[in-house]
């Protein structure tokens, strides 16, 4: 498109890639993810899955939005007939989650601020789920907004609409100029402030010992392609938009090594951090660093505040620290996240970006008010976990068996990154696309179908997880097809015409 915008500088772009990639799961997840799957042994099978898949897969993404230079949806309509409702069904999954997501953003701002006088007492689990959450008692109820997660939620809102509106490079771009910086300088200075309190030798010891034996074990390799795949940003659009913005010259394979390295980093950062603190929680309760590792929720907003509780000393700015730098990295994916179907909004109804804000970004903050509720929570937890197994995977599943094996488009992906960078992929790139990932995925797709074909999720009823679980990742796939009905005649003479826009 000739009126496209259009990054202002390299670094602004990989700042906003890895703005987008470095979220709330690099530091709640990664660690619990490497310590239970050998901790020191898990970095292996995790490096292996970053060069084979993560970083093939962000090559292959960069390329497509360079090339094509359109948002997912008419990117898969230009590079192959019948492929729009694959980028139609992307935009739909980041929708969803970008709904739920502001949510988590909200609880952060309310307990950096709780953080001060330590709001939460000692009771840090009543608290969460009693006092702030105000839990329904059976999941499926709504019980009502709670003003506590209301108004902070309105708060993100303002703030990322507000970016959104004011365009991708003076919006989006000089917000991540500030936000990347400043988080990695505060969550620097957790770490610095971790590793210097008791115990923390001993978390570190538990985070980085290796164990050998599990090496072998194919759950712990698929968990390292999992930690991959869901932390990088992959197979929902965001990187295939980001990338559409890249003036004609780029380094398209520099981009993605620095993308994908520059993520990993983070997460090892993380890693460090959290362990220390456990190991320091684990002295001062005298009990072994197993007995208080967490993950997700349960380490942020309940293990955290004991940490913060237990502090000799500055607690409120440890703890303000702690959840700022996971309002950072939250906010700066959420704004990636609705950037995706701003842009397809955009291009489909040939609208301006101001509106397509207005209605993507209006529609996603109604709908998140449904988790500011008293049975927000299980909403989120179910949603959160249905779209991402049964959506984001079996979209990047399909995403790559349709580029690698049906259009067989690899080399010709391949021709236009190499013409452009300085470092070239070769035949291993093709191999890791059309080979390796697709067997991993698959794997994992089998494996998640078997698993909730068999057992429920969270041990919550059944029809509480068809409603708020299976519905939703397969409506999903749904508003992808119906989204690309009617488009048929103009895609094929796109496909036929239009195929490159821009070298």
């Amino acid at each position: 498109m000739e009126n496209r915008p259009q990054w202002g500088t390299r670094a602004g772009f990989i700042l906003a890639a890895v703005g987008s990639a470095v979220g709330l799961g690099n530091i709640w997840r990664f660690p619990a993810t490497a310590y239970e799957n050998g901790g020191g042994a898990f970095f292996l099978p995790y490096l292996f899955a970053l060069l084979t898949a993560g970083i093939p897969l962000l090559v292959m993404e960069f390329t497509l939005g360079h090339k094509y230079r359109s948002s997912a949806p008419m990117t898969f309509a230009k590079l192959s007939k019948g492929k729009e409702w694959l980028g139609w069904w992307q935009l739909a999954i980041s929708f969803v989650i970008s709904c739920y997501y502001p949510v988590i953003i909200a609880w952060a701002s309310s307990y950096s601020i709780f953080s001060f006088n330590q709001n939460w007492g000692s009771d840090t689990e009543g608290f969460l789920f009693g006092e702030y959450l105000k839990l329904a008692e059976t999941p499926g109820d709504f019980g009502g907004l709670v003003p506590g997660v209301l108004i902070p939620l309105i708060l993100v809102w303002v703030v990322t609409l507000g970016v959104l509106f004011a365009g991708v490079k003076r919006g989006i771009e000089a917000v991540n100029k500030v936000f990347i910086p400043v988080l990695v300088i505060m969550f620097t200075i957790i770490v610095i402030r971790a590793l210097t309190l008791d115990g923390a030798a001993q978390g570190l010891e538990a985070f980085f010992k290796p164990d050998w034996s599990k090496i072998l074990d194919g759950k712990v390799w698929v968990a390292a392609y999992g930690q991959i795949f869901f932390s990088l940003s992959i197979a929902f659009a965001i990187m295939i938009t980001y990338s559409s913005y890249l003036p004609k010259k780029s380094d398209i394979t520099n981009n993605a090594f620095i993308t994908g390295f520059g993520n990993s980093a983070f997460e090892v950062l993380a890693g460090i951090g959290v362990f220390s603190a456990l190991g320091f929680m684990a002295a001062q309760q005298g009990v072994p660093v197993a007995e208080v590792v967490s993950s997700g929720v349960g380490l942020a907003f309940v293990v955290f505040p004991q940490i913060i509780n237990e502090f000799p000393a500055f607690n409120g700015l440890f703890g303000f620290l702690f959840f700022g730098s996971l309002i950072l990295a939250g906010l700066t994916s959420l704004i990636s996240i609705i950037e995706t179907y701003v842009a397809g909004i955009q291009e489909k109804f040939n609208i301006s970006r101001t509106k397509a804000v207005a209605i993507g970004g209006g529609l996603a903050a109604i709908a998140s008010l449904l988790f500011a509720t008293r049975g927000g929570l299980y909403f989120l937890d179910s949603v959160d976990y249905f779209i991402n197994t049964f959506g984001v995977t079996l979209a990047g599943l399909i995403e790559v068996l349709a580029i690698a094996w049906f259009a067989k488009e690899l080399k010709n992906i391949q021709k236009h990154a190499n013409d452009l960078s300085d470092i070239q992929i070769g035949t291993w790139w093709r191999i890791c696309l059309s080979v390796i990932t697709p067997i991993v995925l698959g794997y994992m797709m089998f494996d998640n179908l078997r698993t909730n074909l068999t057992s429920e999720y969270g041990e919550y009823p059944r029809e509480f997880l068809f409603n708020w679980g299976w519905t939703v990742a397969l409506g999903a796939i749904f508003v992808g097809v119906l989204f690309s009905i009617g488009r048929k005649k103009k895609e094929e003479s796109l496909a036929s015409s239009n195929k490159e826009v821009s070298r």
